[in-house]
């Protein structure tokens, strides 16, 4: 297990990438290629959990940080991605300080919460870090809740305050569907709200994050103080990456 939430919380700048394909090639691909961390999306993904652990074995010899987006709040689908040994969980659409609690209460094991532990799952390399998995993962666990709504936009505050959530990230496109607005920092409303989950984030010691789409979009969320950014995804990149090519052959061509 590497553990990377001191690591994010103390950098100046923790970079990484999104992993939508469900494959185990791409995870490897975005180890080699150095990002600090790389999200495994189980909620708009390709695949499902039952690749997961492929994913995060690919992964396991470099230092990026294996993040899992679960699709939902439910403590048996915690427990599941957990048992596995990612780094840390992105939680989608958190709205309320409640719901920022609970979430909380589904990662961490007793005292802190209600998490069960296995003795023979991966997260603790099949049982031979047992006790030592018990004793750091309250602890190392990054979490990361996700702002995509007016009502969490709202309660961002009160997010921020939960003790255990360390990354406010904004999910620029249904935040900006749900408010109404182009969801681009340069849309000088919806810079307003980039600000507010900035401001929530450094009042309590926490980050604030998002994915953007290309340099300009991440140089304007760094200057906004975001220090957790993503840019593409193994899809998005596949795409344009196929797409250019296909445009300078169809060019030789004659063109089509």
């Amino acid at each position: 297990m590497k553990w990377a939430r001191h690591r994010a919380l103390q950098a100046r700048f923790f970079a990484g990438t999104w992993l939508n394909m469900g494959s185990a090639d791409s995870a490897e691909i975005a180890g080699l290629a150095g990002y600090d961390w790389a999200l495994i999306d189980l909620e708009h993904g390709s695949r499902d959990h039952r690749e997961l652990a492929h994913q995060l074995q690919a992964m396991a010899r470099f230092d990026t940080a294996a993040i899992v987006r679960v699709p939902v709040i439910e403590a048996d689908m915690f427990k599941q991605v957990l048992d596995l040994g990612p780094a840390g969980l992105m939680i989608p659409n958190v709205e309320t300080q409640e719901q920022a609690q609970t979430v909380m209460r589904y990662a961490r094991i007793p005292p802190l919460g209600m998490r069960g532990a296995a003795t023979s799952t991966r997260n603790s390399d099949y049982g031979l870090q047992y006790r030592r998995y018990l004793a750091e993962v309250n602890d190392n666990l990054l979490m990361v809740a996700q702002i995509e709504s007016a009502l969490g936009l709202a309660n961002v505050e009160a997010i921020a305050a939960v003790d255990g959530i360390d990354v406010l990230f904004v999910g620029p496109t249904d935040l900006g569907i749900a408010l109404g607005l182009d969801g681009d920092p340069a849309v000088p409303a919806f810079r307003a709200a980039l600000e507010k989950v900035a401001a929530a984030a450094a009042a309590h010691g926490k980050l604030a994050g998002s994915l953007v789409r290309n340099a300009e979009q991440a140089k304007a969320y760094a200057a906004l103080g975001y220090r957790f950014v993503a840019l593409g995804s193994d899809r998005s990149m596949i795409v344009k990456g196929m797409a250019a090519n296909a445009a300078v052959l169809a060019e030789l061509g004659g063109g089509r």
